[in-house]
């Protein structure tokens, strides 16, 4: 677990925003990040990035390539990439993503699975038996 930290997507450059007190009723389609410091009672679908700040709420489910998080969100989470809990982040809900980052105190109510990157085709699934085989050769030839 890392230490307490609530700075959240002070760097990125945000296509929108819910600012703060301001309520949004349905669900949400963007093409680029994503932030969200008011309250989205719907689903929210984004390209790039999703953070959500200290003060903000989501009642629904998310899908983007990455979130942050310090705010509190009821629903499932669908991340392709990295999905990151500030302290004061709260998710009551499903995790699907790659990469998962808690920092202390941050609360996770639900069930988390881990992905992998896309496979690679040039790269061959493991093939237990060739390994088996590669294994008892090498300790032939140390015999």
């Amino acid at each position: 677990m890392r230490k307490k930290n609530t700075d959240v997507g002070k760097t990125q450059t945000v296509g929108t925003l819910i600012g703060a007190g301001a309520v949004f009723d349905g669900n949400i389609n963007a093409p680029e990040t994503i932030r969200i410091d008011g309250s989205l009672n719907g689903d929210c679908t984004c390209k790039e990035n999703v953070i959500l700040g200290t003060d903000g709420v989501i009642i629904g489910n998310i899908s983007a390539l990455n979130v942050t998080l310090s705010g509190r969100v009821t629903g499932d989470i669908h991340v392709q990439g990295r999905l990151e809990l500030f302290s004061t982040a709260k998710v009551t809900g499903n995790v699907t993503a790659r990469s998962l980052i808690v920092d202390e105190d941050a609360c996770f109510d639900g069930k988390c699975t881990m992905t992998t990157a896309q496979a690679d085709p040039s790269t061959k699934p493991f093939d237990r038996k060739k390994a088996k085989a590669a294994e008892q050769e090498e300790i032939s030839t140390i015999e």
